[in-house]
């Protein structure tokens, strides 16, 4: 049994809280990983003395990543969606993904598809929370009607995608228990490895294993293991590039599904930050008009 290290243990004086809260890994269609506005301690630095327990070092590395990345407030993403089944065919789709940053909660998302045509104008938003179940809806311009997403079909498939529609949420600190499992060199750069265990009896994950860069604190590579405990996905990050001197992106993104052999592509573009959002951009009832 891992053990679940409560928010306010454990936590070095170099790492601040907002308002005693931990600020998520971004969404997955958003990088983690942005630098931080103040001198950054070295995780290392407190972690050792206060408690050298994997679970406290796991959280340390995940909280580190979490506040690199605070404070963007809001942007609006392009993003190009490739589609591939086991015989390599392969179908694409364009989409929109707004996100604003809550103070005190996990992010809002509105996801608005743009092309092909018989997904045109449909819109998925998200309202993720740290602790409590997530706010989902998706509109489907045919059936001309909003619909709710259900907390017990959050492990279905977005869209037909690779992406469940839990990895399109905001992935919130509160959300898992953490284990450091160790180091490895990924594709030439020193990472953290950390496991990640989810806390909701609803998700349709065991664990996941995440690669962190001891740079930026990037992520680079996450495994998804299936409620047996067995590899189903693995998520894969490249082509980061930093915005307003302090926020990292990536580019693109790939999942593969091991156990169907498809696959999943997202390429994003024309970033844009500080565009001026508030919440009434991202409530249900303007999912009809959403563009």
């Amino acid at each position: 049994m891992n053990a679940v290290v409560k928010r306010d243990q454990y936590i070095p004086k170099g790492i601040k809280m907002k308002s005693m809260h931990f600020w998520h890994a971004r969404n997955l269609l958003a990088a983690f990983a942005g630098l931080s506005a103040f001198m950054v301690v070295p995780v290392w630095a407190g972690a050792a003395e206060i408690d050298s327990s994997a679970e406290t070092r796991g959280l340390v590395i995940a909280t580190e990543a979490d506040r690199r990345d605070e404070g963007f407030g809001d942007y609006k993403v392009e993003l190009e969606m490739t589609l591939r089944n086991k015989h390599n065919q392969q179908t694409s789709r364009s989409m929109s993904n707004t996100t604003r940053e809550q103070a005190n909660d996990g992010d809002k998302t509105l996801i608005v598809f743009e092309n092909p045509r018989d997904v045109k104008g449909t819109a998925f938003l998200s309202h993720t929370h740290k602790v409590d179940t997530d706010d989902q809806w998706l509109y489907l311009p045919a059936l001309k009607r909003v619909k709710r997403i259900s907390s017990s079909n959050k492990s279905g498939p977005f869209m037909g995608s690779e992406f469940a529609f839990e990895d399109i949420s905001s992935q919130e600190l509160e959300k898992y228990s953490y284990k450091y499992v160790g180091e490895e060199t990924l594709d030439g750069r020193d990472c953290f490895m950390v496991e990640r265990f989810p806390t909701d009896p609803k998700s349709g994950y065991h664990r996941q294993m995440v690669w962190y860069d001891k740079d930026a604190y990037r992520v680079w590579k996450i495994e998804f293991y299936d409620r047996k405990n067995e590899l189903l996905k693995t998520l894969k990050y490249s082509d980061y590039k930093q915005y307003l001197n302090k926020y990292w992106r990536a580019a693109h993104m790939d999942m593969v599904n091991h156990q169907t052999g498809k696959s999943t592509s997202l390429a994003f573009s024309d970033y844009k930050f500080a565009i001026g959002t508030t919440d009434m951009d991202f409530t249900s009832s303007r999912l009809k008009r959403a563009r």
